[in-house]
């Protein structure tokens, strides 16, 4: 495919960046600076910004990425912004309430994540890393206030996000408002081309496009791509809906994900998240192929580009012999919760097998839910977890989890090891170990030996600086705190 990309006509190049968006503005903008470039042997900067907000990256958002590899792949400057600066703001974009802003900290450790994972699409040597810190931590009062001056109080509220708050008398904090400009302005300072982002993004990006005029540059071309319904098929793809597919997944759980699907949506993933061409998805929709050989076609596609196509071959018949003789995966993660009674809704909850309550409960009277093999119709259903003793959890077909009971130190101590502790502190007087998990749970553990949280202390110090990862403190505020 790359080789025949350099040998594009400007027309062809156009209609292979179009593929998969939804706005282009302007068209024949793009056709001038693509010929220009062509002309001159000067290739276009290329931006794409990303508040690291969270540590991992899913197909969702690799929809505007693989637009990026393509500008890259016809000889372009890629330039991938980490929004260091304007995550410690919170972008209002599709919010209807105000986003907490991140610490630098947690700020520096999505953003590493973020390197580690573009490059399985993007080419390292071919890709700018960009800060926009390097430019706004410079900014000082005045600065800020002749940045203001360029547009109007009016024109930022014309927004839809903050039109729908006013409406509903919700808060606009002042922080907010400055989002767009600091977006725009990033666009000044790198001398963008072409900006590219989500259809969510189209007015920070456009207001970059009216900057870069105020600063007497030449606006930048914008490229919206759709957000990506997620696995159900109505919601956007989003890890907290649980309807997602992590590129860091693992080949096996890759393959079931795309399988398990519709038809319709099926359509839409060659669209977005692989190289095929729109002819070549038109000749399969007539070819009267069964969906699900198209299905896997699909699912090797996506396990190539994050995996290999060995890789992609494996996980294709580990997952028809499963299917075929009913088999379990051969590899089932496994992990470690409070010993003691459960609530069937919460563990699901508690692993991940379900994202609320609600819906735990949806599964169960499905009857999507089997444990060690037997399945389950009471929502009320409970499960004694012996210390040490080992379950096997099913959600439909696809989904195996190990759930495994341990005392209070031997889960937090699994948790270090699979590196899912956010936070960790004590309280010496009062004996209480203080916990956060990245999942966003935090909890209190009273009565707790000081020589185990030592323990924990050195587990964690072989593995990352001391001082940099403890002693936060864990306040109620923001928090919900679980005795256990």
């Amino acid at each position: 495919m790359q080789s025949q990309i350099k040998f594009m006509t400007i027309d062809e190049q156009i209609s292979h960046l179009k593929k998969g968006a939804v706005d282009l503005i302007r068209e024949e903008d793009l056709r001038k600076k693509l010929e220009n470039s062509a002309k001159t042997g000067k290739p276009l900067i290329i931006k794409y910004g990303a508040d690291p907000t969270a540590p991992d990256i899913h197909l969702g958002h690799t929809v505007v990425i693989r637009k990026l590899k393509a500008f890259q792949e016809l000889g372009h400057t890629v330039i991938f912004l980490i929004g260091d600066f304007t995550g410690m703001i919170g972008d209002p974009s599709g919010k209807s309430a105000t986003r907490p802003m991140l610490t630098r900290e947690e700020i520096a450790a999505n953003a590493e994540t973020y390197e580690t994972q573009i490059f399985k699409l993007l080419d390292p040597q071919k890709t700018e890393i960009r800060f926009n810190s390097q430019w706004m931590n410079r900014f000082g009062a005045a600065d800020f206030v002749r940045l203001c001056s360029r547009v109007t109080v009016k024109q930022i509220l014309e927004r839809d996000d903050f039109e729908k708050r006013m409406r509903e008398e919700k808060p606009i904090s002042l922080h907010e408002l400055l989002y767009s400009l600091v977006q725009g302005y990033d666009s000044v300072a790198l001398e963008s081309d072409v900006e590219l982002g989500g259809t969510d993004q189209k007015f920070n990006m456009l207001v970059g496009r009216n900057l870069q005029r105020e600063y007497a540059q030449e606006p930048q071309i914008v490229i919206t791509t759709p957000l990506l319904e997620g696995l159900d098929g109505v919601q956007k793809m989003s890890k907290s809906l649980g309807n997602y597919i992590g590129i860091a997944d693992a080949p096996n759980e890759m393959f079931g994900k795309v399988m398990s699907i519709s038809d319709d949506l099926m359509w839409r993933y060659f669209e977005l998240l692989t190289d095929v061409t729109f002819d070549e998805i038109e000749q399969m929709k007539t070819s009267g192929e069964n969906p699900r050989n198209l299905k896997v076609n699909l699912a090797k596609h996506i396990i190539k580009d994050f995996h290999s196509q060995d890789l992609a071959e494996e996980a294709e018949r580990e997952f028809i012999e499963r299917f075929r003789n009913k088999q379990r995966p051969t590899n089932i993660e496994e992990c470690a919760v409070k010993a003691g009674e459960w609530d069937v809704r919460k563990l699901l909850v508690r692993v991940g097998l379900a994202s609320s309550m609600a819906e735990a409960k949806r599964f169960i009277n499905d009857g999507a839910i089997k444990i060690n093999e037997q399945r389950l119709f009471s929502k009320d259903s409970t499960i004694n977890l012996a210390e040490d003793e080992k379950v096997l959890l099913q959600r439909g077909k696809l989904h195996f989890l190990y759930v495994r009971g341990k005392d209070v130190a031997g889960v937090v101590r699994c948790q270090i090891e699979s590196s899912m502790l956010a936070s960790i502190g004590y309280d010496e007087e009062n004996r209480v170990l203080e916990v956060e998990f990245k999942d966003g749970l935090a909890y209190q553990y009273f009565e707790f030996p000081k020589e185990e949280y030592e323990n924990f202390l050195e587990v964690k110090d072989n593995e990352e600086s001391s001082g940099s990862f403890f002693n936060k403190n864990i306040k109620a505020g923001g928090y919900r705190f679980i005795t256990l």
